[in-house]
């Protein structure tokens, strides 16, 4: 089906069939990491469509956001409700290997599409269930929007200016996480089922996800028993290690160990630093970390970003600029990887999205299908289901697709 990537059978998911009831950002998100290794996924969308088709910019009439995370996806436009639908998803879970929803908990159950349903037409499913809090706990049923789980895992409090107010992070983050470990639990479910032949329902919680992906602060809390801080642009353990200023902005210098402090004070042509018993140790530097820092924008004030950056890479300091997005997308790294990815979509609109991060071997990239348009896909796929002409022309006529 999905003709367009000259890699074809040779992508790692090619022949992998996934069922796609998820919404917005880290449903979405996962299903288009299986999209973009060869798995062929079908988008079950309500009549308004995904809220994602109508948020964030739109470029073209259609939203950027919902293009970067459906790209190689086919849509099909179903009613849940009515009642054709459970013929249709009763086919979806016989053809599907893999089930994915984001519905807060239950709600997938009310709509004919939970996983003991599809479990018991398909024993060897793998489904995905991803939410705010997971499927039991006492916060289970709390709405979860990204900076709320930001907020609650603690992350949004070590973020920031120490003397300043806590920060969210710049992306949404608790939906992105959610949506790789949604993608990795269902590669380890499926392997599982190689051997046993039987799949299972999967539990992703955004919380958990976000919480995992903070081992320097859970394990100073938990292990060392120390308060995880907002340290700013500064290091919670290393020094100097951060955002420091040249005369034209700033730039990152991360000196992690003495070897590389040593390069620092010769780049800095002060080689009596690496010896000054206020900088010895990672230790001395952490606890005479302002006076040093100091030195180091000292140094750096006359000279430009360029120049500063230029002068410490030639010894071997590990230093980059602050730069920005567009100057990110931009640069020739981005270009010679083939990151980013443009093409036209549904209407001539113009769409994007950052190619799939894992290169397997020579495998051609950039290839995936935009986005679809709503329920673009929804005769062909009934009929590839083995709903005859009349079958279909009867649920249209009625309001079901």
């Amino acid at each position: 089906m999905m003709a367009t990537n000259p890699a074809g059978a040779d992508l790692p998911l090619h022949g992998l069939k996934v069922l796609d009831f998820s919404r917005v950002l880290a449903g979405p998100f996962c299903t288009a990491m299986l999209a973009d290794a060869g798995a062929e996924v079908i988008k079950v969308e309500p009549f308004e469509g995904d809220d994602y088709r109508h948020m964030g910019l739109q470029v073209d009439g259609q939203s950027a956001n919902f293009a970067f995370v459906n790209r190689g996806k086919r849509s099909l436009r179903l009613d849940l409700k009515h009642a054709h639908a459970d013929a249709v998803t009763e086919r979806l879970a016989g053809w599907a290997d893999v089930a994915i929803e984001n519905f807060k908990p239950g709600v997938a159950d009310r709509l004919g599409i939970g996983y003991a349903r599809l479990a018991a037409i398909n024993p060897a499913l793998v489904y995905c269930s991803i939410s705010g809090f997971g499927q039991a706990g006492p916060w289970s049923d709390r709405p979860a929007y990204d900076t709320i789980i930001q907020a609650l895992s603690g992350l949004m409090d070590v973020t920031g200016a120490p003397e300043g107010q806590p920060t969210m992070i710049g992306e949404s983050i608790a939906d992105v996480a959610a949506g790789m470990f949604a993608s990795w639990g269902v590669m380890a479910a499926l392997w599982q089922r190689t051997r046993t032949g039987r799949g299972r329902h999967l539990d992703v919680a955004m919380y958990d996800c976000l919480l995992s992906m903070m081992p320097t602060l859970v394990s100073r809390v938990v292990a060392g028993g120390a308060a995880a801080v907002r340290v700013g642009n500064r290091h919670a353990n290393s020094a100097p290690f951060g955002v420091f200023h040249a005369a034209d902005g700033p730039f990152v210098l991360t000196v992690a160990n003495n070897r590389l402090f040593d390069k620092l004070a010769q780049a800095m042509a002060q080689p009596a630093l690496a010896s000054d018993p206020r900088f010895a140790t990672n230790r001395a530097r952490k606890q005479n970390e302002d006076a040093l820092a100091a030195m180091i924008e000292a140094w750096a004030r006359d000279m430009t970003v360029a120049q500063a950056v230029g002068r410490l890479s030639a010894f071997g300091v590990p230093v980059a600029p602050v730069q920005s997005v567009a100057a990110s997308v931009a640069s020739e790294h981005v270009r010679e990887r083939g990151l980013i990815v443009s093409r036209e979509g549904a209407g001539g609109s113009r769409q994007c999205h950052v190619e799939q991060p894992v290169r397997f071997g020579a495998l051609p990239r950039g290839h995936s299908d935009p986005a679809p348009p709503l329920g673009a896909d929804s005769r062909a796929i009934l009929r590839e289901l083995g709903f005859g002409t009349e079958a279909i022309e009867e649920m249209h006529e009625q309001g079901a697709i």
